[in-house]
């Protein structure tokens, strides 16, 4: 009976030798544990390191309604990697799942992550994390669970790419639909950290055209800082305005700008009417503009334009809503406001 364990050519092979370093996967869970810790909350039945991730929904929901949300970071990782940044992808990365369920009033609870990458480099891959795990702290939400996989030749060296996933819970009778928008009501703006994690293909084409000295000064900081600056967490500011004023819809301003985002949670017979001049556009969209030749039109549809949230509320609670917001740390711009649709036009118009 032949010798089922013995290769051909007497060449005795491990996973190590297909590429696949166990060892190096064991480091990273170890490096990562201590800033995952700091994300536990009330509810985390079990940490990082069991096959699946438990958590409790507390007694302070009568009906609980689970909202999850997934997203990646796209193709702002390839500017990390080309300037070999990686310690705020991470954030961004949980941004932009946390901040879509906030919209439908959902408090965050808690996130997971997928790291994939071709060789897993240690240290890099522990900065991206500890972003995500800062971005948790950021958030309220615990980073329950995640998974790394080493896959050889699925992506180039020093190459990865990231998906997160973040679950959270929200009162059934206080879920956010939008189906209380009305005419008259006043749509706020939340200003953006930047260009946060959208748009970054059209970025990269114009500095590729462009050819800027991402080195260089940029209004303070270096031009590589600014296009890096990770997306804005508005998390705890949104859910204490929602705990002590009606919120009628919120719109995160991700893929399709705000002329694409705020008709997601608008009744078909209305329409947002948005004035350009009401907020200035930060610097850095201005330099992608002028470097790229892009129209307004393109801009409102690719880019946040400076307004990473819009927040929706009636005529009587806007001038508190401003005030609570700013007092919380944000920056607040009465943007526009809710009018009744005309036949078949656009449900947001930039004026």
């Amino acid at each position: 009976m032949p010798n089922i364990m013995s290769s051909t050519n007497n060449v005795s092979l491990s996973y190590r030798d297909a590429g696949v370093d166990m060892v190096a996967g064991d480091a990273l869970v170890e490096a990562i544990k201590p800033y995952a810790k700091r994300t536990m909350r009330e509810g985390v039945m079990a940490g990082i390191g069991g096959f699946g991730a438990m958590f409790e929904i507390g007694k302070k929901y009568k009906e609980p309604v689970l909202v999850s949300g997934t997203d990646g970071v796209g193709t702002k990782l390839k500017l990390a990697f080309h300037l070999n940044r990686h310690d705020t992808v991470g954030i961004d990365l949980v941004a932009m799942s946390v901040n879509d369920i906030l919209v439908q009033g959902a408090e965050p609870l808690f996130f997971l992550d997928y790291f994939a990458c071709g060789k897993l480099d240690v240290p890099s891959a522990t900065d991206v994390i500890k972003g995500i795990a800062f971005g948790c702290e950021q958030a309220g939400c615990a980073l329950i669970g995640g998974e790394t996989a080493e896959m050889p030749s699925m992506y180039p060296d020093g190459e990865y790419d990231l998906a997160g996933f973040a679950v959270g819970a929200v009162e059934k009778s206080k879920i956010i639909d939008g189906s209380k928008i009305a005419p008259g009501d006043v749509i706020l703006g939340l200003a953006s950290s930047g260009i946060h994690s959208n748009g970054f293909s059209l970025v990269r084409k114009i500095i590729e055209v462009s050819k800027p000295d991402l080195n260089s000064d940029f209004h303070g900081r270096s031009l590589a800082d600014a296009l890096m600056a990770p997306t804005r967490i508005y998390v705890k500011p949104l859910l204490a305005l929602m705990a002590s004023m009606e919120v009628k819809g919120m719109a995160h301003i991700t893929g399709g700008g705000l002329v694409e985002n705020v008709p997601r949670v608008l009744g078909d017979k209305l329409t947002a009417v948005l004035h350009k001049d009401a907020w200035v556009m930060p610097p850095l969209f201005t330099w992608l503009q002028q470097h790229g030749g892009v129209a307004d039109a393109e801009m409102h549809r690719v880019f946040n334009c400076g307004i990473g949230m819009v927040v929706i509320v009636s005529q009587d609670n806007a001038d508190a809503a401003l005030a609570q917001l700013t007092a919380a740390g944000e920056t607040v711009t009465r943007i526009g406001e809710i009018r009744a649709r005309e036949g078949d036009e656009a449900q947001t118009i930039v004026v």
